[in-house]
């Protein structure tokens, strides 16, 4: 088991070897407090009983694996959308390298993002010098178009004020006078992702559109009748985007994507290192003031955005990821009432397909129980698409998710005879999952990366939907909004229900009797 040149062993294999195993149990040995083996089974086992989960439910101070990240990865998530565009962080080094490695993870990319690196001087002086000088850096070296600054934990906490600083930077020459800054404040102690995304896509749409920083008027600004459309936090915002375009393209609709980071996450392997690529143009992004109406695909996304736009004088529309017949229907027909424009036959057709795709496995997913979580939207059109199928999304869980979006959720329950057993879970996090998931058990169970350790612990197979999808490759190249999406999703449950049905009946002799070619 010796690893050399001659040897070489995957870490799957390489651990399990005599020289390593013996390594552990010396580790143990001088390292660990062993308890009693028959009381940490009794305690493993009360964990799993209706009486630990009313304690769970109880709890009130304390947060165990929460469903969500915090705000400053979503302002990194919505900074790189636009052109020529560096995310400027203000906070410590160690911040900044989590929101690389957490999307270098996921979309197996290089993702840029610079810090502010402040340390402990900071933390008591304030971070004033560290914004004057990560500018000038920043500027000298990435030559960016644009650099949107956000904050973290410490920042925040001592209370540094952007505005001023920036300014200050300004004056200091870090960057010319007219140069674009746009920035939100972003607390990590507060909110998740989805309201960072949310605080600095208003921050850079306030910029151009209002001036705030006196450099937006430098922009031509000219009148047009397109659609703004906003993706949202997005893990599969490379296929997301790019399905959305083709949808409003076959549609003939003019549109602007606000944040367009589809390419961003996506670049190609040909040579060429590209720090930016693709991304809203900064001329799109201040003449976005002038479109018809703006579109997300996430309400709970952009509930600070949306208000924003919407005193602007413009129409906003929100959608929860229509994922499926149902939400797709609603995105196209609200595009054709916008824009004026027919929904045409190509996409007729592709609903009938989708329709028969659900017709032909309906038998298999009917009254199939899952559980859910994830963020707000996602979640909620996840257990729409389920309701379609007739399967039931029996417990749904956003640990972002509030009041109000679990009363939409619940009312989706109650309009359908599939919803009468459903659950809905706001605030709540992946520990209260496992109360759920052994107490009321269920079919599957669908969410991001994080619930393997659900799956191995409870049982329950795991359907990777959702952000981060650390240990699977390339789940964020396909779609799962629009009738293609939905297809995509399908497939997933299906191939899930299909691989469990035949891990129970491969036993030769004894199970096989349902170990069929034909499903």
């Amino acid at each position: 088991m010796t690893q050399n040149a001659e040897n070489v062993l995957d870490h799957l294999e390489l651990f399990r070897g005599p020289e390593y195993q013996q390594m552990l149990a010396n580790k143990q040995k001088m390292f660990e407090n062993r308890r009693d083996p028959a009381e940490v089974e009794r305690i493993r086992e009360w964990a799993k009983t209706p009486e630990y989960r009313e304690k769970n439910f109880a709890r009130e101070a304390l947060t165990v694996n929460p469903a969500k990240a915090c705000q400053p990865l979503g302002a990194v998530f919505a900074a790189v959308g636009f052109e020529g565009t560096i995310p400027f962080v203000h906070g410590s080094q160690g911040c900044v390298a989590y929101y690389r490695s957490h999307f270098s993870r996921h979309f197996k990319e290089p993702s840029s993002c610079v810090s502010s690196s402040m340390t402990e001087d900071a933390a008591v002086f304030g971070g004033l010098n560290n914004m004057v000088d990560g500018l000038a850096n920043t500027y000298a070296m990435y030559k960016p178009k644009m650099i949107s600054v956000s904050t973290t934990c410490m920042a925040e906490v001592i209370g540094d004020d952007l505005n001023s600083f920036i300014k200050t930077a300004k004056e200091k020459g870090s960057v010319p006078m007219e140069f674009d800054v746009p920035y939100a404040h972003t607390p990590a102690f507060v909110g998740s992702h989805v309201t960072g995304y949310d605080n600095v896509l208003k921050g850079i749409l306030e910029h151009f559109w209002d001036g705030k920083a006196g450099t937006a008027p430098k922009l031509e600004r000219v009148a047009n009748e397109k659609i703004n459309f906003i993706g949202g936090f997005d893990g599969y915002t490379v296929g997301n985007l790019r399905e959305v375009k083709r949808l409003l393209g076959l549609m003939g609709a003019e549109y602007t994507i606000l944040a367009d980071n589809s390419d961003m996450w996506d670049t190609p392997t040909d040579g060429e290192f590209r720090m930016y690529d693709g991304g809203t143009t900064l001329e799109d992004a201040a003449n976005a003031i002038h479109a018809k109406a703006t579109i997300s695909m996430q309400e709970y996304c952009t509930e600070k955005t949306l208000p924003m736009i919407a005193a602007h004088g413009q129409e906003v529309v929100s959608f929860n990821h229509p994922v499926g017949v149902g939400g797709t229907d609603e995105f196209l027909m609200a595009i054709a009432r916008i824009t004026g424009k027919d929904i045409p036959e190509d996409l007729t057709r592709e609903r009938g397909r989708l329709v028969d795709a659900i017709a032909d496995s309906s038998a298999h997913i009917h009254g199939k129980k899952f559980a859910i979580y994830g963020d707000p939207d996602l979640c909620l059109g996840l257990a729409r698409f389920l309701l379609e199928l007739g399967a039931e999304p029996t417990h749904v869980l956003a640990t972002n998710g509030s009041k109000a979006w679990a009363e939409k959720v619940q009312a989706l329950f109650d309009s359908s005879p599939f919803g009468k057993n459903c659950h809905v879970y706001p605030g709540k996090d992946l520990w209260h999952m496992r109360s759920l998931l052994f107490t009321e058990p269920v079919d599957f169970l669908i969410g991001n990366t994080y619930g393997k350790y659900l799956e191995r612990d409870t049982g329950t197979p795991l359907i990777r939907i959702g952000f981060p999808i650390f240990d699977r490759h390339h789940h964020h190249r396909y779609p799962v909004w629009g009738y293609q999406g939905g297809l995509n999703v399908l497939v997933w449950i299906l191939d899930k229900i299909f691989d469990e049905i035949d891990r129970n009946t491969n036993v030769p002799s004894k199970t096989d009797y349902s170990f069929d070619i034909i499903r």
